[in-house]
């Protein structure tokens, strides 16, 4: 793409992407809700208001009758009609590749957070992945709630982008170095290096020219650089997000919903299972982004 709003030495450029992301952008959550009968095999008017929900905000949710259908092939086929098949099967999925999110007693999965009732604070999906095998777009469909508890918060990557460009610029470039953002290794069972260090950008630009995030807010095992200008940059991307925004949109998946996403930053509430209901989520990951969702297919095709 010739030209590209993300490019900081392209103010013009820039202002007139912002102006039309910003315009009738949504309001409230049910804006990116979309009824569904069959979400297996959408109906191409179920179809395209997805898709322009995504187009827009980078994120929609479908309300399809499923309920607590487990079939996995649900996920599989939603993401099949949006055009993306490069699934990251993590060491923690599924043989499938996809991640049954419920609560674990026993095994490894116990140990990590994802698994358990805890809340998950704000973050996109695989931050710790390689260069090469970055999550551009990531999914949830919801088979059962929990008792109570357990919303989760979305924020688009763009907006937050956009918030920070009219705070500083500055901020863009110094969270653009490719030593910003440092995981360090996981250890296997028995002290072996299971992952290499990551150390990336938080924010850069796919080939196609589409803004990618790779963030996280926790302080465990997360290295920033150390300078002050990255410590500035991260201060108030923090702030944003722990702030009152009204570009935050707050949901509770019942079961039969799902979330489509451009890997859109979120979060999770702790929440309680019950006899009743124990929370049981389907997440899937891809290497693509959602089809016909890129900025030059949005902003700039004419």
């Amino acid at each position: 793409m010739d030209i590209n709003p993300f490019d900081l030495d392209d103010n013009e450029t820039y202002l007139r992407w912002r102006e039309s992301k910003l315009k009738d952008y949504p309001t409230k959550f049910d804006n990116l809700l979309v009824e569904v009968n069959n979400p297996r095999k959408l109906r191409q008017r179920e179809f395209d208001a997805l898709q322009q929900r995504c187009r827009k905000a980078n994120m929609a949710v479908y309300v399809g009758k499923t309920g607590d259908d487990p079939d996995p092939e649900i996920p599989f086929a939603i993401a099949r009609q949006f055009g993306v098949s490069g699934l990251n099967k993590n060491w923690l999925a599924d043989e499938n590749a996809l991640s049954s999110l419920t609560v674990r007693e026993n095994g490894v999965r116990q140990h990590y957070i994802p698994y358990t009732n805890q809340a998950i604070n704000w973050h996109t999906d695989g931050y710790y992945n390689s260069p090469e095998k970055q999550i551009r777009s990531m999914m949830l469909h919801s088979v059962q709630k929990a008792g109570s508890g357990g919303e989760n918060s979305l924020f688009d990557h763009e907006i937050v982008y956009i918030l920070l460009r009219e705070a500083d610029p500055e901020h863009i470039r110094i969270l653009m170095r490719p030593d910003a953002l440092s995981i360090p290794p996981r250890l296997g069972e028995y002290g072996e290096v299971a992952r290499k260090t990551e150390t990336g950008p938080v924010f850069s630009l796919s080939a196609a020219g589409d803004l990618h995030m790779r963030y996280t807010i926790r302080k465990k095992n997360v290295v920033w650089a150390d300078n002050p200008e990255t410590k500035s940059a991260v201060k108030l991307l923090n702030q944003i997000l722990t702030g009152d925004s009204d570009f935050v949109f707050q949901i509770l998946l019942e079961p039969g919903m799902g979330l489509i996403s451009n890997n859109v930053l979120h979060n999770r509430n702790a929440f309680v299972d019950n006899e009743k209901n124990s929370r049981h989520f389907f997440r899937s990951r891809y290497f693509e982004r959602l089809r016909g969702t890129g900025v030059s297919e949005v902003y700039f095709s004419l």
